[in-house]
């Protein structure tokens, strides 16, 4: 499961990166820029569900051993 989430982790990071090559900053709430920004908003979203869901494994572990 660590690998998974590591591997997800990093396609959203990713997609972060492409998703900054898309945005203009002179026009940030216009055109592609804005799917660029819900994009960005859903990786760092996803990035942030994926680190809580591998803390818990982490935490549930510890609580079994």
């Amino acid at each position: 499961m660590k690998i998974f989430t590591a591997i997800l982790i990093v396609i959203a990071i990713g997609l972060v990166i492409f998703n900054l090559t898309l945005l203009d900053f002179e026009k940030p709430l216009e055109g592609n820029s804005m799917a660029a920004l819900i994009g960005i908003a859903a990786s760092l979203c996803a990035i942030l569900i994926l680190l809580i869901f591998r803390m818990s494994k982490n935490i549930e572990e510890k609580l079994k051993n």
